[in-house]
């Protein structure tokens, strides 16, 4: 049986909330919460996106600081996760969109009502047809949104396959006036809106692909890979880039946006912390046992570590000596850090305390 830990932090703040009402209006609010734990194994970013980060455990001081600054900077990391790990347009939720660079509350709102009234998008560049959506935001916004062919496979009915694996669409009827109309946009899916490259360098990719004898159809797959390989071991990255006249950043996100798969989220090479199979509680934990765990937040007197048990344990700051440090984290102020993989070992155990003591064994890397 296959078992996993969800951290439910926030839950019981979204299941009042709002957006959980409207998700949900008839579930009682103890359900809603079951409801978000449950997609947090899903898709933990498109989850916890919806509950204010101050809600879900920032730091002991998040009181003591300007609470404007404090946001801007939240918001600020939020918009930088979800552009790194980009959204499926298609799937995504109207609150997920909303932290994309260059979309805010009132253009989400916009491309949901656009994806509800005439279905899902086909390619970023329909995203031009949104009301309010305009070159400068579509500039901004592009590169973050992904249309993975499979999840469009599933919500269109209309889909014809044709050779070489191109997806050909029925045009929706439009009626003629003014405004924005699917006449004015291709209906025709493009492969290269699946990946990280931005719009702007499709010509830059169409001329790799050419010079390399690779077809746009077969991004994602090992046989064009090997091509993007081959190619750069002869002619070298910076070499080829001066010949695409672009810069060698530049060809290196275009070679990574054909080379991975479809459907490639970056998040699943992140490496997650082991936790010990049969030690899911307080009461399973031993002195002396050994752990592995991700340090959820650091004080003046230690760090809090996840170890997988619903409550977090602290390293003492006594027990976080130079010898147990990285080299390159013997000088800084804060030798631990959120997110940061540990192995520790237990060295007390109070549970009518509720208050687990741990010594920092090492870093891991």
């Amino acid at each position: 049986m296959a078992e996993s830990i969800v951290n439910e932090a926030g839950a019981s703040i979204y299941s009042v909330s709002p957006e959980a009402v409207k998700e949900m209006p008839d579930l009682d609010p103890n359900l809603r919460s079951a409801v978000s734990i449950g997609r947090r194994v899903q898709d933990p970013l498109a989850e916890l996106i919806k509950i204010d980060p101050k809600h879900i455990g920032i730091g002991t001081y998040q009181h003591d600081v300007s609470q404007t600054s404090l946001k801007a900077a939240l918001d600020g990391v939020v918009e930088e996760c979800v552009s790194f790990v980009g959204v499926d347009i298609n799937i995504c939720s109207e609150t997920l969109m909303r932290h994309v660079a260059g979309l805010n509350a009132g253009r989400a709102r916009s491309i949901a009502e656009w994806r509800e009234k005439n279905g899902p998008f086909v390619n970023r560049e329909q995203l031009k047809l949104v009301k309010g959506l305009g070159p400068k935001s579509f500039q901004q916004c592009a590169g973050f949104i992904r249309v993975n062919p499979e999840n469009l496979k599933s919500c269109r009915s209309d889909i014809a396959e044709v050779e070489q694996d191109t997806v050909a669409f029925k045009k929706p009827a439009t009626k003629r006036g003014k405004g924005k109309g699917l006449a004015t946009c291709s209906d025709k899916p493009n492969p290269l809106d699946q990946t990280c490259i931005h719009p702007e360098s499709y010509s830059i990719a169409m001329r790799f692909l050419q010079r390399i004898g690779g077809r746009v159809e077969d991004t994602g797959r090992p046989e064009l890979k090997q091509r993007v390989e081959a190619s750069v071991q002869h002619s070298g990255l910076e070499a080829l880039a001066g010949t695409l006249e672009t810069t060698p950043e530049t060809l290196q996100l275009i070679m990574d946006g054909l080379t991975q798969p479809s459907g490639f989220d970056i998040r699943q090479n992140f490496e997650q912390a082991d936790f010990k199979r049969g030690i899911v509680s307080m009461g399973d934990l031993q002195v002396g046992t050994l752990l592995t765990g991700r340090v959820e937040n650091t004080t003046l007197f230690g760090a809090f570590v996840d170890i997988g048990v619903g409550k977090a344990g602290l390293i003492h700051k006594s027990h976080i000596t130079l010898e147990k440090l990285p080299q390159d984290r013997r000088r800084r102020s804060l030798a631990l850090g959120p997110g940061d993989r540990v192995e520790v070992r237990v060295l007390n155990v109070d549970a009518q305390r509720g208050r687990i003591g741990l010594d920092l064994i090492r870093v891991l890397r």
